[in-house]
């Protein structure tokens, strides 16, 4: 049987749209849906999405050379129209002489800063060089820590830009290329410092809450407008398999009971606090997860494990400046991202094994 040749009009619009298609985000449907397994799905996840861990226990992590900023930094020195940072904190020379070698090339470079801070010698070093800065002014933290380059890539993650965090500490650093997603951070951003608005003043106006980028589901939330709490107990509720955590500081007692709820009904239950903040805040749920026969350990890490990581059944990862605490929730500036792909939670349980296995009780 003789096939039909398409018509031209039909190949000619393929041509047109095709371009436009491939590689694109896609927003999520309202009910999301598990990535493919590692297996199935051959995405080349360095394409848009690498993560970086701090390494303490490194010869060289004294040096302050060679860790997760130099990445950062590598991506602001190849900024070609915008920088935005919203940081809590900076000090590290790696990424003050990006933002202002990026500016002195005739990228924008615009920077939020918990005020706190303002009196670092390195931001003081961005200020001397005309870069604008707003310090949040209030009693509450500006505790995000993200950078939209190019409006096109987002990094942020646990690591505050400083020597402690990127090479004492255990931190993640996460590099994301999307454009929407980028748009989402780009909004939050400018909530701060074009209108000015932070803590519970700012509006709930995130583009994007849930996208698909390169066939991966992602959810975006910013604390303490979108309610995050909320969100991540239903996750927590959704768990079948597994639920590992490392936090910095838990003190949130609606995440505990919630995680507390599905260990009961035989979901395994595993995670490592940071000692220091277990000893110090009367608040942390760490004997609540003990006396309730979780393997819950205190870290090995002489400073600090700064990491705000859950993970759920090996393929949903949460991520980002989110202290499990009522802080986080309610008062301070943070954000969160969670990702649905076996894959980029495999990479966080490398990460997890790690710590767990430096840990004690």
């Amino acid at each position: 049987m003789l096939k039909t040749k398409p018509s031209f009009l039909f190949l000619l619009i393929l041509a047109v749209l095709t371009p436009a298609l491939v590689g694109c985000d896609e927003l999520l449907p309202s009910s999301l849906t598990p990535s493919a397994s590692s297996e199935d799905n051959t995405t080349d996840l360095d394409s848009w999405f690498r993560v970086y861990f701090t390494d303490p226990t490194s010869p060289t992590a004294e040096s302050y050379r060679g860790g997760p900023d130099t990445r950062l930094a590598t991506a602001i020195d190849e900024a070609r129209v915008s920088v935005d940072a919203a940081i809590y904190d900076l000090n590290l020379w790696s990424v003050r002489d990006a933002l202002i070698n990026a500016f002195r090339r005739g990228v924008s470079v615009r920077i939020v800063i918990e005020s706190d801070n303002l009196d670092e010698p390195e931001i003081q070093d961005l200020q001397e060089a005309g870069i604008s800065i707003l310090g949040d002014r209030r009693e509450g933290l500006m505790h995000n820590k993200f950078v939209v380059i190019d409006r096109s890539q987002v990094w942020t993650g646990s690591m505050n830009f400083t020597t402690s965090d990127g090479y004492m500490n255990d931190n993640d650093l996460l590099q994301v290329r999307s454009v929407r997603l980028a748009e989402d951070y780009t909004t939050e951003f400018n909530e701060m410092f074009k209108d000015d608005l932070f803590g519970p003043d700012i509006r709930s106006v995130t583009p994007y809450p849930e996208l698909v980028v390169e066939g991966v589901p992602l959810e975006v939330y910013f604390s303490p407008d979108d309610g995050v709490a909320g969100h991540l107990i239903e996750l927590i509720q959704a768990a079948q398999q597994s639920i590992y955590f490392m936090a910095f500081s838990f003190t949130s007692d609606a995440l505990t009971e919630a995680i507390l709820e599905r260990a009961k009904d035989g979901v395994t239950v595993a995670g490592v606090m940071e000692e220091t903040q277990v000893e110090s805040n009367s608040g942390s749920d760490y004997e609540r997860f003990r006396q309730a026969g979780l393997d819950i350990r205190l870290d090995g890490n002489p400073r600090n494990m700064h990491h705000k990581v859950i993970l759920i059944d090996g393929n949903t990862v949460v991520v980002g400046s989110y202290n499990f605490s009522n802080s986080a929730e309610n008062i301070n500036d943070e954000n969160v991202l969670v990702f649905h792909d076996a894959r980029i939670a495999g990479q966080f349980e490398t990460e997890f094994e790690r710590v767990f296995a430096g840990g004690h009780r």
